[in-house]
Parts: C-alpha cells; sequence; structure tokens
C-alpha cells in the first residue's frame, strides 16, 4: 500500500491542524485553522483560570482544515484518520454523545463546553479528591505521580455539577476532546459505545485495569454524591491508542468526498502523539515545546509507581510499553502573556535579551505563571519576578522568564533521573522548539544536554497520521509505523560548558526560591 494517504489531526490550544502522509511518512500537504470563537477570546477568564472552547469551534475548523488538503490529493487514496488533542479536556453530553454547547438552550454557557486542559477553575475539586484518595483503601492516584490535579477529568466535572443546576439536570456523561472527535467522524450515536482511549482515560481519569477500570462507586460518593452514578454512565474498557474504532461515516464521507471504509483510528493526546511522531524510543526523553510542555518517556513495564509526575500507564504512547507523562503547566503562555503586557513583538523581546548574558545575581523568576504541574503538582502557585532595579529593561525581564521556564525543564529531568528513569538523550518537538533558537539553547544550556529537534512541522499531526496507518492496518504495530515513517532531526542544540558554572547557580538558585514560595501560602 505504498500509495495510501493518512490523515493526522491534530486538535491544539489555538488551532487545529490537519497533515497528510504517504504510507512511508513523506509529508504530502498540511493546514492550519484557529478556533474563531477561542481568537476572540470568547468563554474564558484568564483572571480566574477559566479557559472552555465552544464544540463548533472544532467541527467548524475540523471540516475547512480537512476541506483544505483534501482539495490537494487523491481522496480515493485515504486509508485513515487519527486524531490527537489536548487533555484532559472534557465535556458534558448526552446519551447521544453531544456536547450540551449544541444545543441551542446552552449555545452560550462555558460550563457547556470543552474544559480546556489548562482551566484551573477545579482547584477544590481536586484537592477534595486527593483527600478522598488518601482515606481510601486504595491510593487511585498511585499512577498518576500520587496527586490528582485540577487540569483532569473528574475535579473539571465535579465543578461543573456543583456550580451549574441546569447542566446538572441535562448531563447524561462526559466525553474527552480526543474520543469526542473520533465518534463525530465514525458516526457514533451511543455515549456508553464511544471509544474510550487509554491515553486519556489512565493518565487523567485515574482508569487502571487492577482495579477494574475506574475506581468504584463508593470512591467517587465519598468524594461527593453528586457523583453518584456517573461511573455506570461512562466507561469501563479503555483503547491504546493505534486500534481500528471504526470506519468514516456516512455523512463525513459526503462532505468530504472520502470512501466509507477509511478507517477511523482510536485517538491519543496530543503530547502522546508528538512522542510517536518524533519515533521515541526507550532513553529517550521528547518534549513538546508549546504554551505548556509536556515530557514523555516509555519504558517497559515499572514494578513501582514514580511519584510526582503525570501518569504512568500501561499501552499509552506505545502500546506494549508504559507511557510515561510529566511537564510545565505554562511554557511558551508566560512569552505571550508578557509580549502582551508590554506590546513589544517576541522577536525584539528575543533580540534585546540575546545581547544579555546569564547573570546569577541578575533579575530572576519563577515560571508558576499557571501553576506547576510536574515535578509535584501544585496548581496554587504564582509566578514571580525578583531583583529588579530601576535600570531593568524588558529585555532582562524576558531573559529571566525564558531562564525560568528552562530551569523547570530542567528540575523535571532531573526528577526522573533521581526516581531511577534513564534520559539519555532529549528530542525537542513543537512550535517553539523550531522558531526559537534562543530558547532551545537556553535550554540546552541549563540542562547540559544536547537537544536535538524533530525536522516535522506537524509533529503531533504525523504522530496521529503514524496511528492511523496501523488502525489501518498498514503497518502491523505502532512501532514499525514510527520506524517506516519518523522524520529525521535537522538541527542540534549542544550545551555550551562555558556556561555550565553560571546556570548552574541561576538553577540552585531557582530550587531555593521555589521552596520558599510554597511555604507562602
Amino acid at each position: 500500500m505504498n500509495n495510501a494517504l493518512l490523515i493526522g489531526l491534530d486538535f491544539g490550544t489555538d488551532s487545529v491542524r490537519a497533515l497528510v502522509t504517504d504510507s512511508c511518512g513523506k509529508e504530502i500537504t498540511s493546514a492550519v485553522c484557529a478556533y474563531p470563537r477561542w481568537a476572540k477570546g470568547l468563554y474564558c477568564d484568564a483572571a480566574q483560570s477559566r479557559f472552555r472552547q465552544h464544540p463548533l469551534d472544532h467541527l467548524e475548523s475540523m471540516e475547512q482544515v480537512l476541506q483544505e488538503v483534501l482539495s490537494k490529493v487523491d481522496r480515493s487514496l485515504v486509508k485513515g484518520i487519527s486524531v490527537d488533542t489536548t487533555g484532559s479536556t472534557p465535556c458534558a453530553v448526552d446519551e447521544s454523545g453531544t456536547p450540551l454547547a449544541l444545543y441551542p438552550e446552552f449555545a452560550e454557557d462555558p460550563d457547556a463546553m470543552f474544559i480546556l486542559w489548562k482551566d484551573h477553575t477545579s482547584i477544590a475539586e481536586s484537592e477534595e479528591i486527593n483527600t478522598a484518595a488518601e482515606k481510601a483503601s486504595v491510593d487511585y492516584r498511585m499512577y498518576e505521580g500520587g496527586n490528582y490535579s485540577c487540569e483532569w477529568f473528574f475535579s473539571k466535572i465535579l465543578h461543573v455539577l456543583r456550580h451549574n443546576s441546569r447542566l446538572r439536570e441535562k448531563a447524561y456523561s462526559f466525553v474527552e476532546h480526543c474520543d469526542w472527535i473520533g465518534g463525530v467522524l465514525s458516526g457514533c450515536s451511543d455515549v456508553k459505545k464511544l471509544t474510550r482511549t487509554r491515553c486519556a482515560a489512565g493518565h487523567k481519569a485515574m482508569w487502571h485495569a487492577s482495579w477494574g477500570g475506574l475506581p468504584p462507586e463508593e470512591f467517587f460518593v465519598s468524594v461527593d454524591p453528586l457523583l453518584a452514578g456517573l461511573r455506570d454512565r461512562l466507561f469501563t474498557e479503555s483503547t491504546p491508542a493505534g486500534k481500528k474504532t471504526g470506519c468514516l461515516s456516512p455523512v463525513w464521507a459526503e462532505k468530504l468526498g472520502l470512501r466509507q471504509d477509511a478507517v477511523i483510528g482510536s485517538g491519543s493526546l496530543d503530547c502522546h502523539a508528538g512522542a510517536v511522531g518524533a519515533g521515541i524510543r526507550k532513553g529517550v526523553l521528547v518534549k513538546v515545546f508549546g504554551t505548556s510542555t509536556c515530557d514523555i518517556l516509555i519504558s517497559d513495564p515499572l514494578k513501582r509507581c514514580i511519584p510526582g509526575i503525570c501518569g504512568q500507564v500501561d499501552g499509552s504512547v506505545v502500546p506494549g510499553y508504559t507511557g510515561l507523562e510529566a511537564g510545565q503547566s505554562a511554557f511558551g503562555d508566560i512569552y505571550n502573556s508578557f509580549r502582551r503586557f508590554m506590546g513589544i513583538s517576541l522577536p525584539e523581546l528575543e533580540k534585546h535579551s540575546m545581547e544579555l548574558s546569564p547573570d546569577p545575581e541578575g533579575v530572576f523568576a519563577l515560571d508558576y505563571f499557571n501553576g506547576r504541574r510536574s515535578p509535584y503538582d501544585n496548581p496554587t502557585l504564582k509566578g514571580s519576578l525578583f531583583g529588579m532595579n530601576l535600570g531593568t529593561t524588558p529585555g532582562m525581564v524576558y531573559r529571566a522568564l525564558v531562564e525560568a521556564t528552562c530551569c523547570g525543564a530542567r528540575h523535571i529531568v532531573e526528577h526522573l533521573k533521581e526516581n531511577g528513569l534513564a534520559v539519555d538523550s532529549i528530542t525537542g518537538v513543537g512550535g517553539i522548539s523550531r522558531k526559537s533558537p534562543f530558547v532551545m539553547q537556553c535550554c540546552a544550556d541549563l540542562l547540559q544536554m544536547p537537544i536535538e529537534i524533530c525536522a516535522s512541522e506537524q509533529v503531533c499531526a504525523l504522530g496521529s497520521a503514524m496511528f492511523a496507518a496501523t488502525a489501518a492496518g498498514i503497518y502491523p504495530t505502532v512501532e514499525k509505523a514510527m520506524e517506516q515513517m519518523k522524520p529525521a532531526c535537522d538541527r542540534v542544540y549542544m550545551p555550551d560548558p562555558a556556561k555550565k558554572e553560571v546556570y548552574d547557580a541561576i538553577y540552585q538558585r531557582y530550587l531555593r526560591f521555589s521552596e520558599v514560595l510554597e511555604t507562602l501560602r
């Protein structure tokens, strides 16, 4: 099937991307479409850490990018489509799996929309889930780093159920974004039959085979009686990425001019797809540099639980391995926030910052502008700036912010190594890895490790295309698909040994100030 075409759909924070490849991984064409309502800031309140996306943004943008890429290829050759999205990004749905925001009475209700991964409105609910888990006979967080985050599935569900009585009356179940999109394309009209991906179920919803899937009913009731009965309306099984879940529905086949036997593969989280797109293997840390960061490793099955990360899940990322995830709650978001605050472009800020030398006694920052994800989740932490005087310039502050985010990256790598995990090399993917030599060089210098940059501009979508190739039977395993379809690395950032001492001093300052900040709650 050398002439087969595969489509990877990558739903990011700001836009959706479609990539068409052949079965050898050659990238034929791609398209990007920003979410129109999200671009206007609708349904969000950054001051309250509320970030919601209307499902129409996803549907309309998906159709637009698919029509654009398909206009440039032979549609009859498309054999498979797979999807990745941000997560945990859940939404309330009815029995058919339709998001409530698609009904007129909920069309302008943010609680009835997709609750984006970076929404932190459910801090109180996550704390209550953690308290209940500490008292339970089994700690259902043990495979999720030992702490349940406000960024995850059940925290967000409980928050909207508590705060919206109209939604509480109408919501039958909840779906992750990556599962819903796959169901839309395959025409699933029964939420109980919707395929749930292992990536989201295991890392975000406490799913584990050893306790029969989701935690038991009595655990959820111990958190809040509002959750009574919900477990039975969710799911029991989860499916690794790269599995066939169905074929393209007649409705979407007609819309797109595709064959109805085009296979729909099970979904995944965007960072997991990015790791696959980069050809992840044991010992290689794939770091996705974007609005936030995700750090992905795979290993043979572990007999111990790693604390302070975002999960270790058998069969996530690459089936047959344990997928491990960590990350930073904000990375590029911090740079963009400062750019908007100052009214200065990022290229100009970078130019001024590059003219400066790292200074362990200079302007200094902590990168917790959206809390800390790893190591040891703490969403209550705030970003901080220190050491400014009347001569401080925007370039100095921007450099401090970049150094802070790179210190956060080092903190994760050191935590993984301290817990016995091999980090032999680092591969960088995502927008920042290709757009900002300044940030990537700073990161390599702080890590004192080379960072290889994956050549693909759409590596998450490429990973989804690899999953599609596996689901369509072109390759027997995801590993084989990676072997044949992975891109080369086209640049390497080497650490500067002459800067090791100064960056070590900056990093130690970062750790000291972080420790102090946690005592100030």
